[in-house]
């Protein structure tokens, strides 16, 4: 290895980058004779040979005058032209208006400028996009179709929330009364919905068919409530009980791992307080979903292929407006509760909450500023999630049919008696 490196370095430079345009421009031209494999020759602006002499002729007019670039713009002037009139006159006889090729031509053009004063990340960065971008176009049509008109809507709120609205809002507290900053008032919202949103994407595009199994999963991560919900009220529909069992607990398990992962954002601490407790729930809940799915699979059923949709838009602008409700009235409530009756107080709102969006209660546990411990706050958390885990147990024996109510009656009780457990100990 070591006499590679010194062979190289006898090498003079420029011989390096020119072999290295050739080898690009190659590439790339390879890449473009693939696209044209089954198209006539008249229908093509050229493939391999024609994009490394581009590359050879960039490389060639960036070398007579590196400072001024006079060589290689008037160059790239010229050959713009010729890629103007080829594109026009393919357009007028061949009506087809293509300026992919007419882009990568310019690009594989630039490629010696771009070798001589970038990093060698940023170059092999931009030689590997242009072949990827080139090799997907089937993809990305594929891809369009599955987009709605209120998809890039969807995204254009959460990028104005999280990259516009967050960056204004001032970081002092709102008051005595409510310890919190706007900032992080909004910074949970935005953390929230970036969780809900990134399933909700998965679930749409990537994962357009997943089974029942795989829906509990996202839309665990979505909202374990809402996905209890339909999946309980799916299981009349279906011959699936132990699938549908499985999913409603894992759901639950993806409840755990996201209220962990925004105790990490938010609130370090308390997250190292709660992760013993939560990696015992995840860990029992994941259990108790395998032996279920471990008994559908004893069975030898097929699942039946029929889409639950357990998603609806994370970004709407009602539930903002629901969480940052709730997120007020958590702040206050739990602000009088604590300056009433002190951790008992506390203790008892987090069970309460549980029949709630426990998210806004949590959030306001890890970012507000409170006289206690953070044993009793992680105790609250605990004593919250538990709490919820038994209104969905509740939702799930009075919604679903009656052949899966003990298997859900049996899964949920253990996950209750554990937290239970967990919070006397805490």
């Amino acid at each position: 290895m070591e006499r590679i490196n010194e062979l190289i370095d006898l090498l003079p430079p420029d011989l390096i980058n020119f072999v290295l345009v050739v080898l690009f421009s190659l590439l790339i031209g390879l890449e473009q004779r693939r696209q044209f494999l089954n198209s006539t020759i008249g229908s093509r602006f050229g493939t391999d040979r024609t994009f490394t002499l581009i590359g050879i002729l960039g490389f060639i007019l960036y070398r007579l005058s590196p400072s001024t670039l006079i060589a290689f713009l008037g160059g790239g002037l010229i050959l713009g032209l010729f890629l103007a009139i080829f594109y026009f006159n393919k357009g007028f006889q061949q009506k087809e208006f293509s300026l992919t090729s007419i882009i990568v031509a310019l690009i594989t053009f630039c490629l010696a400028p771009i070798i001589y004063t970038q990093p060698d990340f940023l170059v092999i960065s931009i030689v590997v996009s242009v072949l990827i971008l080139v090799e997907i176009k089937e993809v990305l049509f594929d891809f369009s179709k599955k987009i709605d008109d209120n998809e890039f809507i969807t995204l254009a709120k959460f990028l104005v929330i999280a990259g516009i609205i967050l960056p204004l809002l001032p970081n002092e507290s709102i008051s005595e009364i409510i310890s919190i900053s706007p900032y992080k008032f909004w910074l949970a919202i935005v953390a929230v919905s970036g969780i809900s949103y990134f399933s909700y994407l998965l679930k749409k595009f990537v994962f357009t068919k997943s089974g029942i199994v795989l829906t509990g999963i996202l839309g665990g991560l979505y909202s374990s409530t809402a996905t209890t919900f339909i999946l309980a009220k799916k299981s009349k529909e279906l011959e699936e009980d132990n699938k549908i069992t499985a999913a409603i607990i894992l759901a639950t398990t993806m409840m755990f791992i996201r209220v962990f992962i925004l105790a990490l954002l938010f609130n370090k601490s308390i997250a190292m307080q709660i992760a013993p407790a939560f990696a015992i729930f995840a860990i029992v809940s994941a259990l108790i979903a395998l032996y279920f799915i471990w008994l559908d699979i004893q069975t030898n059923k097929t699942e039946t292929k029929q889409e639950i949709n357990s998603m609806s838009n994370p970004l709407e602008f009602k539930t903002s407006l629901v969480f940052g409700i709730l997120f007020i009235v958590f702040v206050l409530l739990t602000g009088f509760v604590n300056k009433q009756y002190g951790t008992s107080g506390i203790k008892t709102l987090s069970f309460v909450v549980g029949v709630t969006d426990i998210d806004p209660f949590i959030m306001n546990i890890f970012q507000s500023k409170w006289s206690t411990t953070n044993g009793v706050l992680a105790t609250a958390v605990i004593n919250a999630v538990t709490s919820n885990n038994l209104l969905k147990m509740i939702y799930s024996i009075t919604l679903s049919k009656k052949s899966i109510r003990k298997p859900i009656l049996f899964g949920f009780s253990i996950l209750i008696i554990i937290g239970l457990v967990v919070s006397i100990l805490f």
